[in-house]
């Protein structure tokens, strides 16, 4: 194998046995006291965006072929992240979708991270390095990262990042050892630019690692040149910059991705992020300074923070985006005086802030400018200047106890704080009721719990919610088409197409407005119409399924058979694990009597989806026209077993049972269906004729007498209950 994996695998062979002496009481320490701070996080379940991870991409982590797609399909995620998604594809085949291994791994990555912070500040010798670890692995505003789990590419990425700056430290160590014995006339090109080309290479590995995790690390190159600045006070070109140019391209190469990506895939467009430079100027100077008071005061943690409104004529506004220029410049200027320290600490803390300071688009500024998972990264220079801080005081005053007084005060804190941050990520539920506790006006949250209690059928109590959802942003087209579903499912069809149409006039060209309005409009019966907007969505994604299925729907119900197959075969071809697509092929295979054909579309949609009792019934219709009457009993059975009410079927399933001559079964699913449906004349009529065969003529006679009562035109039951009320020798 290559000699680059087998340092790979040396590094972290290194790296598990760190921990000698006092080192390993520490390390044991940190880690205990995380894990018992994170305990509340652990027992959580599944919340909002870990679908996009687990269960919602149950198609790609099942097989190899999902995982192929994940590496080499950019759009098969929500970002091209592949090494994040293999890990959960491995999540997936080693414990399914049980949430606490993937809790447990990530507060154990989080954990990982801490102890490579502490260990690369301690070669870097940074004063306050135990402490710095600690407040990293403590602090509540790592919850987001390490508690939720759809962010495994934070804590994941961080554990790449660290761990290439560490094997960078040992290049630089070879660089300043070469650059000792070099004699004069050594030209190598590696002893003059002091390369170790095993190490070289693995920081190189561990790079792509970090960006195939998650591109927020693509500051690494740059943090590589800020550090020999602040070791060396200046940055030399051939020593320097020449190694870290892979590393930049690499860096530039999948950060344009992202953002292409974020924009075309992830959906980080639209009105709110039409704001003009100098607005971006605004929010990116406020931005730092919010985070810094989070770290320092870690109060009022939200999962959504209020997303506040620049107004570039707003004077005072200006004065967040002068104030941090002003202290980075003022910090430059002071480096002869009081280190290059604070400096590298506040230019790193900025730097890698960068990307979601609001000068490129990135998907959660829709709901606010500033989450606490995008500070994960950036607050590792705050965290080191602050502990390093305690330390010098600690040293210039002689005094341990500050030192100690300072831990024993903060860590204790910041670890309940933790604590209490954890419970938040319980369940989708309390996420969103404790976000709205702490954010009024989270717009999201309503909308979200809205969709939960959709998700549980209760339309009614998901209205107001979607409703108070649309009072803060009127504008949030999802809202609008959750509340037409809701209004849909509740009866209410005139005022769901109100939603669906405002959603259409908002933004015309979303698929998911249309297709909703084309639902509602072949719920109506209004065929043309739904076709009209099935096609259309399909104009603007070809590959839609769902559309693509539906307009099959609208055009079977219309007459137009062959069309309706050949839509539902193209959706299939879209996505052939598309149960609703088989079924309705099956029911045109079905009309057109090709048996064979329907029965094995109808199995189909059984395997691909086991509880769908409509494929259950169409198998039970097929049996019986087949005369395979045992089978047509038992998928009516299955179909009555997934949904009791099911009237259709308990009807025909009494229908076969009394050509099998089962007349008391019969004639209970009989009973069972006229409390389903008790104005069906031909369910009426059925009972009667068993009834009548079971020589129980009185209520045979009346039977058929509701029978005619509900539909006078039904000349059998007429013809029967003629017959029956002749005399006995007269029949």
């Amino acid at each position: 194998m290559p000699k680059t994996f087998w340092q790979t695998v040396n590094l972290f062979t290194k790296l598990s046995m760190l921990l000698r002496g006092r080192s390993r009481i520490f390390g044991v320490l940190l880690a205990t006291a995380t894990l018992a701070a994170y305990l509340p996080a652990l027992k959580g379940s599944f919340v909002w965006d870990d679908d996009s991870w687990t269960t919602g991409i149950s198609s790609l982590l099942s097989d190899f072929s999902g995982l192929r797609l994940i590496w080499c399909r950019p759009t098969a995620l929500q970002q091209y992240y592949p090494l994040t998604g293999t890990t959960f594809w491995l999540d997936y085949h080693l414990w399914g979708f049980w949430p606490l291994p993937y809790h447990v791994e990530n507060v154990l990555l989080h954990i990982l991270a801490a102890l490579l912070f502490w260990r690369l500040l301690r070669q870097l010798k940074v004063p306050g390095a135990r402490l710095a670890a600690t407040i990293f692995a403590l602090h509540p505003v790592m919850v987001e990262s390490a508690g939720w789990i759809t962010e495994r590419k934070n804590v994941l990425s961080l554990v790449f990042y660290l761990g290439a700056l560490l094997a960078w430290q040992r290049v630089t160590q070879g660089a300043t050892d070469v650059r000792s014995q070099a004699t004069p006339t050594d030209t190598s090109r590696s002893r003059v630019m002091g390369f170790r080309p095993s190490f070289y290479n693995l920081a190189f590995l561990l790079f792509l690692c970090a960006l195939l995790a998650k591109t927020a690390t693509f500051s690494l190159p740059a943090t590589i040149l800020l550090i020999c600045w602040w070791q060396r006070g200046r940055i030399q070109w051939q020593a320097d910059v020449l190694p870290t140019l892979p590393f930049f391209a690499l860096a530039i190469g999948l950060g344009l991705l992202t953002a292409w990506l974020e924009k075309n895939h992830v959906g980080a467009e639209g009105r709110e992020f039409t704001m003009a430079f100098p607005e971006r100027c605004l929010v990116a100077g406020r931005a730092p300074w919010f985070y810094t008071g989070k770290l320092l005061w870690p109060a009022h943690l939200s999962f959504i923070y209020p997303r506040w409104h620049p107004h570039a004529a707003l004077l005072w506004e200006w004065l967040y985006p002068l104030a941090t220029i002003g202290v980075l410049f003022a910090l430059w200027l002071s480096r002869g005086h009081i280190g290059r320290g604070p400096a590298t600490a506040a230019f790193f803390f900025v730097g890698t802030l960068f990307p979601v300071l609001g000068f490129m688009n990135a998907y959660g500024m829709r709901y606010s400018f500033v989450w606490d998972h995008w500070v994960y990264l950036p607050s590792l220079g705050l965290i080191a200047l602050a502990s390093a801080l305690v330390a010098r005081l600690s040293e210039r005053f002689q005094a341990p106890v500050v030192a100690y007084g300072f831990a024993a005060i903060v860590l204790p804190s910041l670890a309940i704080l933790t604590w209490r941050q954890c419970g938040m990520y319980a369940d989708v539920e309390t996420l969103w009721q404790t976000t709205l506790v702490k954010n009024p006006n989270a717009f999201l949250a309503y909308n979200n719990l809205g969709y939960l209690f959709l998700q549980r059928n209760q339309a009614d109590l998901a209205i107001p919610y979607f409703k108070r959802t649309l009072q803060f942003n009127p504008d949030y087209i999802e809202a609008r088409n959750n509340l037409g579903d809701a209004l849909m499912r509740s009866g209410r069809l005139d005022e769901a197409m109100e939603q669906f149409r405002e959603a259409v006039r908002i933004a015309p060209n979303s698929t998911d407005s249309r297709y909703n309005l084309g639902n509602a409009l072949l719920q109506q019966g209004r065929l043309d119409g739904a076709m009209e907007q099935f096609n259309r969505v399909l104009e603007i994604e070809p590959e839609h399924a769902r559309a693509c299925n539906n307009l099959g729907v609208a055009l079977m119900r219309s007459g137009r058979l062959d069309e309706a197959g050949l839509k539902f075969q193209k959706a299939l071809e879209i996505n052939p694990a598309y149960a609703e697509a088989h079924y309705n092929l099956g029911c045109i295979f079905d009309s057109q009597s090709q048996l064979d054909e329907a029965i094995e579309h109808y199995q189909d949609a059984i395997q691909i989806k086991p509880d769908y009792a409509e494929a259950h019934y169409g198998l039970g219709v097929v049996f019986g026209l087949r005369g395979q009457l045992s089978e047509a009993v038992e998928h009516y059975r299955q179909a009555i077993e997934i949904n009791h009410e099911y009237a259709d079927a308990h009807g025909n399933l009494a229908n076969v049972l009394v050509a099998q001559g089962k007349l008391d079964e019969a004639i209970k699913e009989y009973k069972r269906t006229l409390e389903l449906v008790p104005n069906s004349a031909q369910a009426h009529f059925r009972y009667g004729q068993a009834l009548q065969k079971q020589k129980n003529i009185t209520a045979a006679i009346e039977q058929y007498r509701q029978a005619l009562q509900l539909n006078p035109n039904l000349e059998t039951a007429a013809q029967q209950l003629h017959e029956l009320s002749m005399p006995n020798d007269e029949r």
